[in-house]
């Protein structure tokens, strides 16, 4: 299965013209579209669109989406070169922008690689607790993704002590989703999670933004996704996600901005 058919996104007769209708195992649990999963439907969008695979792409969540949306999500090919394309996509309900992505495209065949990074050293996923969630669904994108905390607290040691902003999940790709950028897009939505981590407090955060670089895209069955908290100030929270293959191969980096805002319901915990 690929990122186009976990997400349920659609063609139309129009190669610049997708379509993604918003049902609960592609949001949160609060019932509305995961911004990683907006995201990832631009970043097929435009893939297909232009027949070139994403070297970096950046979302701006403007407004949110609820089932039963249907999301159209509009393509422009702003240049395309010999081996680069650059273009965006925009994703909207009706007349209402739900999301704006701007992205680069494309392969270049050179001489040189190589990795300037190590992954964290964390205990293998079978050594690590399943995590577990603020939740009042039982269905929505996160039951689709199995995760275990790496690094960090269970949230029934939340007691507003801060820690050091460094947090970690394990999450196990489905055994039939392809990895993939768009792939990676969903699993990198997750500094709010990293907020709540270094506050010690039930706190939601509102995605404002995402950024997705693609370094390499290699099999594995189970994703790192480490969080960097890097500050909250203002009611905002900054900080990037490296997403590490099991082996140590960094598949992708994201940095993302959120709004901090205390949860107003009485918190439910779930594995």
């Amino acid at each position: 299965m690929d990122a186009r058919e976990f997400l349920g996104l659609q063609a139309t007769h129009n190669p610049m013209r997708w379509y993604l209708e918003v049902v609960p195992g592609i949001c949160t649990d609060g019932r509305f579209l995961f911004g990683g999963c907006g995201l990832g439907a631009a970043i097929e969008s435009l893939e297909r669109a232009t027949g070139r695979p994403v070297v970096w792409a950046v979302a701006q969540y403007l407004s949110h989406a609820r089932p039963p949306d249907i999301v159209d999500i509009d393509v422009t090919v702003a240049v395309t070169g010999h081996q680069t394309t650059q273009a965006r996509a925009v994703a909207h309900v009706g007349d209402r922008e739900i999301l704006t992505v701007n992205a680069a495209l494309g392969t270049r065949e050179v001489p040189w690689s190589g990795q300037w990074v190590a992954m964290p050293e964390v205990p293998v996923p079978d050594a690590c607790p399943a995590r577990t969630r603020v939740v009042t669904v039982d269905d929505s994108v996160a039951q689709r993704f199995e995760m275990r905390l790496a690094v960090g607290r269970d949230l029934a040691h939340y007691d507003g002590t801060r820690g050091d902003g460094h947090a970690a999940l394990w999450a196990r790709v489905p055994d039939d989703l392809e990895m993939s950028a768009a792939t990676l897009a969903i699993l990198g939505d997750y500094v709010p999670f990293g907020v709540g981590q270094a506050l010690g407090e039930f706190v939601s955060g509102r995605s404002l933004d995402n950024t997705v670089r693609v370094c390499s895209l290699v099999p594995t069955e189970w994703v790192l996704i480490d969080v960097q908290v890097h500050a909250i100030e203002h009611g905002f929270g900054h900080g990037e996600v490296n997403l590490w293959a099991e082996h140590g191969t960094l598949l992708a980096t994201a940095g993302q901005t959120c709004v901090v805002r205390p949860r107003d319901d009485a918190p439910v915990v779930r594995p």
